[in-house]
């Protein structure tokens, strides 16, 4: 089958709904999903008997709700289509059943907003995102709330973030005369990882555990020689990498882009921008399916962002933007930005919102995986800031400091040979160590984590952009002049932000101190980058743009805490294991080995020298001690963490366990270093990251 007749076979599309549906019910599904109008529930039962009768024409038998709770990962219940009609069984899917589902919610995360016996949750279809059928049952797209109407998931705030900033970019849009049913919100995820062997990661207790290496010592090759990045693609990948595409194209999955990453064994995959929520669900998808294909190779796809030490982690670039439903894009500055009123103005607002919000936007971002990457030279520093690049940055810079902007002159180049074709040379260049940076027509958050869900850094962008243009409409409302007045807000609100832009090298040792001068926020972990959700003025955005309650909002700080412990916790409990069961009884195996050499050597003759043998000796039992003793420490002060105070306890894990677990990888990587291989219980990194040909 050719691609554009393999493309979105397995999703209820706009093609299946229009050929499927009568005209009237398609006309009204479409007004929901294109110009955001409330749905008409008269026409669930129609729906869903299209829905359900194409899904069995696919093989389906079963449907589910598919949601996204607070987990971080997608949550499903299948229900078959089977009822009972007499005697016999039809299968029926009701409106009903498509509209709304109730699975048990008193198991999934919901930071105390609710108590565990109340159990009932509802999911509600998200008619904007298309459904799917996968491995026989029809998957609905959905949001997830508690029985007393609190989210519980990452789906609802997203929509309502979504809505909030087109009611207030439309009033924006309206100011210059532009009249539009919608502005939307769109993303394009790219997604870093890692593909080992599964015979070696089944060797690996942390790895199966907490998705990360806790021990290793490097390899006797990294990424140093930087040929991995866009090199050749090994035979297994390659096979991996055109059924992944394959699988993708068929649930309507954009997969544009493949290629090997800057570490070994790591790739990335980049799809073609969506709609946000449409791009949510599909990241999600991808993730899952990322996971399933590469076991059909005996392989195993790693999303961890920092799955070994000593090379480069992965991320997700979240690449953000605003387009009206006729095609105008608010990010694109077009041939001539400094006469562009509109532009300069969104640009404004963008900047005032990110230097306004940076502590939730770093916030959004954080986890255990993450903490590992951002600041670490392979990754954007812990420090927001924006990145404009050269033509915009001289454009603000003549704003803030009232010079004259003198526009780049568009430019050609080639390499000076005349077989060499002569390109056009963009204005501006990329800047790969910014967290948040200009690229074109759109702005590229690159701090995101490469297992989050992309929905929490989206929610914040969304909502805190929407805050700034409400202020700006408010402002520019009511004047006379709107030319005169919105430049003059412009300048104003650049030269109030201008601390936030930064267009030179994020991972340089000057930046941190220069950021320090000039107020902006630099926490490292999520133990203190999360509690900037607590803070009143962060609430608030939240609670006036509709997106979140207070309950909600310190809700979602309180599970990113919790999740946060839980998870190293868990990486701590693991390294204990391996420490104690498995590499220090090895280790005194291979010294007592040693040890009966020496006796051996000097039973045959006095004289045969044992130096070698001694002096590996002394020093594997002096590290083998100082394991021990970092073992103990270890657990003496996880035994003093007081879990039901998520504040105190994420800063224990981020200032003590997190050092004593350092502490205890540091002795044991030197010991894999002098131990046998014949004795040493895992896999090593060379094992790992190339073992895949």
């Amino acid at each position: 089958m050719k691609l554009p007749e393999m493309f979105g076979e397995n999703v209820f599309n706009e093609a299946v709904q229009k050929e499927t549906l009568p005209s009237e019910v398609y006309k009204a599904l479409r007004a929901t999903i294109e110009a955001g109008k409330q749905l008409d529930v008269s026409i669930a039962g129609t729906v869903a008997s299209a829905m359900k009768k194409w899904a069995v024409s696919k093989g389906a038998t079963h449907y589910t709700h598919w949601f996204q709770p607070l987990t971080g990962l997608t949550a499903e219940k299948h229900d078959s289509f089977i009822e009972p009609e007499g005697d016999r069984a039809i299968m029926r899917l009701s409106g009903k059943s498509l509209i709304v589902g109730e699975p048990d919610a008193s198991s999934f995360p919901s930071g105390g907003s609710r108590a565990t016996y109340m159990a009932r949750g509802y999911t509600a279809w998200d008619p904007t995102s298309p459904a799917f059928v996968k491995e026989g049952t029809l998957y609905i797209p959905t949001i997830f709330i508690s029985y007393t109407g609190e989210t519980l998931d990452n789906k609802a705030p997203l929509l309502r973030s979504m809505t909030a900033l087109d009611k207030q970019a439309k009033r924006i849009l309206a100011l210059f005369g532009i009249n539009c049913k919608k502005v939307a919100t769109t993303v394009g995820p790219e997604q870093e990882y890692f593909l080992i062997d599964e015979d070696e990661y089944l060797k690996r207790k942390d790895l199966i555990m907490t998705g990360r290496t806790l021990f290793g010592a490097p390899a006797p090759r990294g990424q140093e020689l930087e040929d991995h990045y866009f090199g050749v693609i090994k035979t297994r990948v390659g096979e991996f990498m055109r059924d992944l595409d394959k699988e993708l194209w068929s649930y309507g999955i954009y997969s544009k882009t493949k290629h090997n990453e800057v570490a070994p064994a790591q790739h990335e995959m980049a799809p073609i921008f969506g709609t946000t929520n449409v791009a949510v669900d599909a990241n999600m998808l991808t993730m899952e399916i990322m996971k399933k294909v590469a076991q059909r190779h005996h392989l195993v796809c790693l999303l961890h962002e920092k799955p070994f030490e000593g090379i480069n982690g992965s991320g997700k670039h979240n690449n953000w933007s605003m387009s009206t439903d006729g095609g105008l894009n608010l990010l694109d500055p077009g041939p001539s930005p400094e006469k562009n009123t509109l532009f300069k103005l969104v640009l404004a607002a963008v900047i005032k919102a990110v230097d306004d919000y940076q502590g939730i936007l770093r916030a959004s971002v954080a986890s255990a995986g993450n903490d590992h990457r951002l600041g670490a030279n392979e990754a954007p520093p812990a420090i927001i800031s924006v990145y404009l690049g050269d033509q915009l940055g001289a454009l603000v810079d003549s704003i803030v400091n009232g010079g004259n902007y003198v526009a780049a002159a568009p430019c050609a180049t080639s390499i000076g040979v005349p077989e060499s074709p002569i390109f056009p040379k963009d204005a501006t260049d990329r800047n790969r160590t910014s967290p948040f940076a200009f690229t074109g027509n759109k702005f590229e958050f690159r701090m995101v984590g490469s297992q989050a869900n992309v929905a929490e850094a989206n929610i914040v962008l969304n909502t805190i952009v929407a805050d700034a243009f409400c202020a700006f409409a408010d402002e520019l409302e009511g004047a006379k002049d709107l030319e005169s007045a919105a430049n003059a807000l412009i300048a104003r609100e650049l030269k109030a932000h201008y601390r936030i832009i930064f267009n030179l090298d994020g991972y340089g040792p000057e930046w941190e101190p220069e950021a320090a001068k000039r107020g902006l926020l630099n926490n490292k972990n999520t133990a203190d980058a999360v509690p900037v959700f607590y803070e009143d003025k962060n609430v608030k955005v939240f609670v006036d743009r509709g997106v979140f309650t207070r309950e909600e909002a310190i809700a979602r700080a309180d599970i990113r805490l919790e999740n946060y412990i839980k998870t190293i916790n868990i990486e701590a409990l693991t390294m204990l294991e391996m420490a104690k069961r498995d590499i220090i009884p090895a280790v005194s195996d291979y010294v007592a080995e040693l040890c009966a050499n020496v006796a051996a050597k000097k039973a045959v003759d006095e004289s045969i020298s044992a130096e070698p043998e001694k002096s590996e000796i002394v020093e594997l039992a002096a590290l083998n001690e100082k394991a021990a003793k970092a073992v103990k420490k270890l657990e003496k002060d996880l035994a003093k963490i007081e879990f039901g105070d998520v504040k105190s306890a994420s800063k224990s894990m981020a200032h003590v366990i997190i050092p004593d677990m350092e502490a205890l990888r540091r002795e044991v990587d030197k010991m894999e270093t002098l131990t046998s291989s014949d004795y040493w219980p895992y896999p090593t990194y060379s094992d790992l990251l190339y073992s895949v040909k």
